[in-house]
């Protein structure tokens, strides 16, 4: 240093081992007190040292040796090429930043250069990853109970996919975006249950919370500009506190059971109703048969008459005594028979069935 061949070496105090004249403005150098027990060490003496030692270290005692700094330049020339060349690997993006702003240029991935240590790089991972949300994801247990909009307590485990897509935004625009969209998941599935039934985050309507959810997440994540884009959210699970399980599983199962006893009177009356419609649908065709078979008869007995009529027409005579000598045919045919006689007989005179003798007597043969 240029004091140190001045004052033989004692710094800009004078004197180096704090004895004679010339020991600075103060009188003395800046040094502690001596004590039998040891005093600190000077601070002109450790630079001296270092000095000396360094010079020995040097070759040729610390001249200018061309060798020596070719070698330096060279090694600080390869240290500044691998400072100055990085690389993005395919899942990568990078930003450049120059004297700690952004660029907005984004490095794709391969190998890349830049001025360091004018210019430093940050690399975002892109690829989708997976953030879980309670159940035993995190120390906090309570981090999945929520309240629903029944006042119902649920313990909800669900899991958000999600991926970086704008890198600059995402590293330099929040301090913590995975944390942020930790807590942006959770107040969003809180309101999101705290609107619905339980019965719909159990089983009813997970898709729906799960949509609602992921629309709530993007559009915060898009407000505070995050860069991130969420894929999906999925419900992986949905179950009531430890502490009140057994209650709800009774009300599952009296649930399934008023399910089971609805399905059972659905079919009976659907089997009753389909009855019913058969016997209908048959006294309708019965209704329908018999009335053709009526019309159908009068129809035939229409024309009959009419057909005797035309016959009538033409001999009346001859066709009455036809129809009385029919008609009393069929009167006596089954009636019993008694003769009188006229004109002073006998009176009654028995009628022998002739017909009907010779009936029995062949039926006696056989």
């Amino acid at each position: 240093m240029p004091w140190s061949n001045q004052n033989g070496g004692g710094g800009p105090w004078g004197g180096g081992d704090g004895g004679g004249s010339g020991g600075g403005p103060w009188g003395q150098g800046p040094r502690g007190p001596k004590g039998p027990q040891g005093t600190p060490p000077d601070l002109e003496e450790i630079i001296r040292r270092g000095q000396d030692r360094l010079k020995q270290a040097l070759p040729g005692g610390g001249g200018a040796n061309p060798i020596f700094i070719g070698l330096l330049a060279v090694g600080l020339l390869a240290l500044w090429a691998f400072k100055a060349v990085y690389t993005v690997q395919p899942d990568e993006l990078g930003v450049e930043l120059r004297f700690g702003k952004p660029k907005p240029e984004i490095s794709e991935p391969g190998l890349h250069f830049h001025l360091w240590p004018i210019e430093t790089v940050e690399l975002a991972n892109i690829r989708e990853q997976l953030l879980n949300i309670g159940g035993g994801s995190r120390a906090n247990a309570s981090a999945g109970l929520m309240l629903s909009g029944d006042q119902n307590i649920v313990d909800v485990q669900f899991s958000v996919a999600y991926q970086v897509s704008d890198p600059g935004s995402y590293l330099f625009r929040v301090s913590d975006p995975d944390d942020s969209l930790r807590q942006v998941a959770e107040s969003a599935m809180r309101e999101v249950v705290g609107r619905r039934q339980a019965q719909d985050v159990f089983r009813d309507d997970r898709a729906g919370i799960a949509e609602d959810v992921r629309e709530i997440i993007q559009s915060t994540m898009t407000e505070y500009g995050a860069g991130i884009e969420v894929n999906a959210v999925s419900v992986e699970e949905a179950a009531p506190p430890r502490e009140v399980a057994d209650a709800f599983d009774e009300v599952q199962r009296a649930e399934q059971d008023e399910d089971r006893f609805v399905e059972e009177a659905n079919q009976y009356s659907n089997q009753k109703l389909g009855q019913a419609r058969g016997q209908s649908a048959q006294v309708r065709e019965d209704a329908a048969a018999y009335k053709n078979r009526i019309v159908q008869e009068a129809d035939g007995e229409a024309q009959r008459f009419v057909s005797v009529y035309d016959e009538y027409a033409k001999a009346p005579e001859v066709t009455r005594k036809r129809l009385f000598l029919e008609t009393m045919e069929r009167v006596l045919r089954d009636s019993n028979k008694v003769i009188i006689e006229q004109g002073g007989g006998q009176g009654v005179v028995p009628y022998l069935p002739l017909p009907e003798i010779e009936k029995r007597r062949q039926g006696g043969t056989n």
